[in-house]
């Protein structure tokens, strides 16, 4: 049952303005000191989670499989790799983490299994089988090259030949992680029942990976070029306009059959991971209305570094594409460089702040609340095919997916091994650690306590409206306006470097008679003189209003 279900609750909305924690099993504690994260170590932690005031944690994948791309290439949908543990383990995980209020949202990797699932294995025996039509499979051309032109994410073309079949079959990432075809009906069928399983054991809903990847074009039609100015040189795919290979119509009727399968389990909710060419568009349709995703994210925000416009660029065009909808906005996951690198270190809270302003739900990394900058990983000890493919202008995922330090114990507390671990601690991190910050009163981590309380506490910021404000303010000076009922709250923040403003809020609202700041995290509060904000630079202010 979800945790919905066991309370009783009424409230089946919950995730509207939730935070969800995201956890990287193999990097988050290693209980059983092989030197990988486990289900085990998770659960161990779960009351540090609870603590930080989250609402959810979300599970990288645990599933049976060989790890050539670490979980996201699954041979076993109903399973626990055991380098994780055991589904007994799982159960356990999500007993505890209820015990504590908080739901449990795992990832789903449905566009594509590993090569060495018993569906790929049946499929590219021979062209008759039971399952040969529930991969994309495709006939070369006449010269023997590949049916098209499309490129896989991790370099190189997105076809690999199979000799039994003498055919090519398509796998947008590694030729190990083939594409289900899913416009044939049994393969929808089969990972609705996969959902189903993992609902009845509790689960409170579902991350979908790359969810705009499930259909393509039945035509193989050859992908447009990129426009020059959306070109990553390192990056052969991104010389294509992702416009056949993936997010083709079919994909929204499937969605509704996903909603109506959680429909059926109260409380439970789904986010979408939307990738390609056109992310904001399509995060508005799939989340339109209350038949698809319950909410989605994008890379848009993913790669900010600080730049007020940049940030009101994307949420305006986001505003544009309607109202009805409902994004799932963060910083940092385990696909891109860590937020505490990319705003800078000293700006880690900041950053957060901002988020914390946005209408919609948050995401926050393992290790976020620490200001955990992005490791350094050398070459030898890279695990990502992304980086070890494309080194060294594109290093790669693994700088995001170190351990997390706990302690000043052995390895940081993350794991009694005395084998190297399976990936290395940044020689930054053990001054950062759970154990360190807890015990200091102004770290990091515990003005993020405070700021997610905060948050949880305003329900203005939960649930209410959000208006853009225009660009009448200083440079690199960010403004949003929180609106729910007649209350109104002003959320700034100078993202400036140098340049401190003195801000009226009088000027930019209309019937402002007086206002009041909310108690920010003092290193980011901005200061009130008489009718003026100061936002000295990397400071900010929620203001309520009257």
């Amino acid at each position: 049952m979800t945790l919905s279900q066991l309370r009783g609750d009424e409230n089946l909305e919950w995730w509207r303005g939730a935070t969800i924690y995201q956890i990287y099993p193999r990097s988050f504690m290693d209980a059983n000191g092989d030197g990988i994260g486990d289900l085990p170590g998770i659960t161990l932690r779960l009351d540090y989670v609870a603590s930080l005031g989250v609402d959810a944690i979300w599970l990288s994948p645990f599933f049976t499989s060989p790890m050539k791309d670490f979980g996201y290439d699954v041979a076993d949908y109903r399973n626990v790799d055991p380098m994780f543990g055991t589904l007994d383990d799982f159960c356990a995980l999500i007993v505890r983490a209820h015990e504590l209020g908080l739901r449990v949202i795992i990832d789903q990797v449905l566009s594509h299994s590993s090569d060495l699932h018993s569906w790929f294995q049946e499929s590219r025996q021979n062209r008759h089988n039971a399952k040969a039509d529930w991969y994309v499979w495709a006939d070369p051309k006449p010269d023997g090259n590949a049916p098209n032109n499309w490129m896989a994410a991790f370099g190189g073309r997105a076809w690999s030949f199979d000799s039994r079949r003498r055919q090519y079959y398509l796998h947008n990432f590694l030729p190990t992680q083939p594409d289900l075809n899913f416009h044939n009906p049994q393969v929808q069928h089969a990972q609705l029942d996969n959902l189903r399983f993992w609902l009845e054991l509790g689960v409170d809903g579902f991350r979908f990976d790359v969810v705009n990847y499930y259909f393509h074009d039945q035509a193989l039609t050859d992908n447009p070029p990129a426009p020059p100015d959306r070109i990553s040189p390192a990056n052969p795919q991104s010389y294509q306009c992702q416009q056949h290979n993936i997010e083709q119509p079919e994909n929204l009727a499937f969605l509704e059959r996903v909603r109506d399968l959680l429909d059926q389990y109260p409380g439970s909710t789904s986010i979408g991971e939307i990738a390609g060419d056109n992310q904001l568009v399509t995060m508005a349709a799939y989340t339109a209305g209350d038949s698809r995703l319950h909410m989605a994210y994008t890379f848009d925000l993913l790669g900010s570094e600080g730049d007020a416009g940049q940030l009101y660029r994307v949420l305006a065009r986001f505003a544009e594409l309607g109202d009805n909808t409902w994004p799932c906005w963060s910083l940092s996951n385990h696909d891109v460089i860590r937020s505490a690198s990319r705003w800078s270190e000293p700006r880690a809270l900041l950053a957060l702040t901002i988020l914390c302003s946005l209408r919609g739900s948050l995401g926050l990394y393992q290790g976020e609340e620490l200001g955990l900058p992005e490791a350094e990983i050398a070459f030898e000890d890279l695990q990502d095919p992304f980086g070890i493919n494309l080194w060294p202008d594109i290093k790669g995922r693994d700088g995001s997916r170190t351990p997390m330090p706990w302690n000043t114990g052995i390895n940081s507390g993350f794991s009694a091994s005395p084998e190297p671990l399976w990936l290395p601690i940044d020689p930054r991190h053990p001054r950062l650690t759970v154990e360190a910050q807890d015990n200091d009163p102004h770290s990091l981590l515990m003005q993020v306590r405070r700021l997610l309380h905060l948050r949880t506490n305003e329900e203005i910021l939960r649930h209410g409206e959000q208006i853009l404000l225009p660009h009448t303010l200083p440079e690199n000076v960010f403004a949003l306006l929180r609106t729910l009922g007649q209350r109104r709250l002003l959320c700034l923040a100078n993202l400036d470097r140098e340049q401190a403003h003195c801000i009226e809020p009088a000027t930019l609202i209309e019937g402002v008679q007086d206002w009041q700041p909310l108690p920010l995290p003092e290193p980011v509060a901005a200061q009130r003189k008489g009718n003026t904000l100061l936002l000295a630079p990397g400071t900010a202010a929620w203001l309520v209003l009257s």
